[in-house]
């Protein structure tokens, strides 16, 4: 994707790459914990339990490297290919947290960005949420504050389904050649959300028309789409079946072999690392499955081209929105009603972090 003889970067003079968070140390794991639940009604018991998650492995969530690795390969994507524009990082629960980051680019002279967020799928808390995460960084800084538009959610681009469809093949051919692929049970897995959040948004569709691509594209068809990493109360319906559920179930109809492919995930968050990687692996041990887990796009070239693409198709007015499958481009501008924030319960929990 080229910028078009005589346009000009003006449109856009800086990429804010939006993200979740993490803690970096044992210390950061409560304060963390507290900026993401806070204002909800979430017993202490539950916090403590996440808390844990992030001490067995010290305390450090792997989101921010990845986040770095991934920033440090689009940098350079920018430089080689445009638009050559700086990239700011900004966080929603940990530093660098957007309010610092947006004052930083106001005093830079940023005017007007483009964010990029690390969310491939619209609902809430992976859209709507962020934006207003911006808006309310923005606000304290009044007229010195930058625009900033978000860039379409990618569940449909080529550039993320095709590395998934190959980290999904290399995941298959670690079983021997004497396994039958049809004999594989894929569980395709993403956060699980509020029934409340779902039903408001595309997340499922999207979820279901990515999962089918990427099966599609590697000649799968014993597949499902799964949830995982429920935090809410058991008193409040969400997204089903739970992961180890399904592979419960698969066993009793007499499925061995399994591989997970953390679709709803960009890289390996501490949900892929514990939810999976030891939740999910150690119910398949004590069942006598053989696991494997699909790798994550991560800092994949065809995905970081990607992102450089989604920059440069608005930054240069493009008309071009690459797609696949049966489900259009999402939109670039969201509507004023698209993913409305969830009626709220008393004792509703925020989806544990990623």
């Amino acid at each position: 994707m080229a910028r078009p003889d005589g346009e000009h970067d003006a449109a856009y003079d800086a990429v804010l790459f939006v993200s979740f968070g993490g803690p970096e140390g044992p210390d950061d794991v409560m304060p963390f914990l507290e900026n993401v639940l806070r204002g909800r009604n979430v017993p202490r018991e539950r916090m403590l339990e996440v808390a844990e998650h992030y001490q067995h492995f010290g305390g450090v969530s792997p989101i921010n490297a990845q986040n770095r690795d991934l920033l440090e390969a689009l940098r350079a994507e920018l430089k080689a290919h445009g638009p050559d524009i700086p990239i700011y990082w900004g966080n929603r629960n940990w530093n660098p947290l957007l309010t610092d980051t947006l004052r930083e680019m106001s005093a830079a002279g940023v005017r007007r960005a483009i964010a990029f967020v690390t969310s491939g799928f619209s609902c809430y808390s992976g859209c709507r949420q962020y934006r207003e995460n911006i808006a309310a960084a923005c606000e304290p800084l009044g007229d010195a504050a930058p625009a900033v538009d978000k860039i379409r959610v990618f569940f449909n681009h080529p550039g993320f389904i095709h590395p998934m469809a190959r980290n999904l093949l290399a995941a298959l051919e670690r079983f021997p050649a004497t396994v039958s692929r049809s004999d594989v049970a894929v569980l395709f897995t993403a956060h699980s959300i509020p029934l409340s959040m779902a039903d408001t948004s595309r997340y499922v569709p999207q979820l279901e028309e990515a999962s089918r691509l990427v099966a599609e594209r590697a000649g799968v068809s014993n597949w499902q789409l799964v949830y995982q990493s429920r935090s809410g109360p058991p008193t409040q319906p969400w997204l089903e079946p739970d992961v180890c559920d399904a592979i419960r179930e698969r066993v009793e109809a007499g499925c061995r072999q399994v591989v997970l492919v953390p679709i709803g995930f960009i890289s390996d968050h501490m949900e892929v690392l514990y939810d999976l990687d030891e939740e999910a692996a150690v119910l398949c041990q004590e069942l006598g499955v053989t696991m494997h887990r699909a790798a994550t796009v991560g800092t994949d070239p065809e995905f970081v081209s990607m992102i450089r693409e989604l920059i440069a198709e608005r930054v240069w007015s493009l008309p071009e929105r690459p797609a696949i499958g049966v489900l259009p481009a999402n939109h670039d501008v969201c509507p004023l009603d698209c993913c409305p924030a969830p009626a709220r319960r008393p004792a509703a929990a925020a989806p544990p972090p990623a």
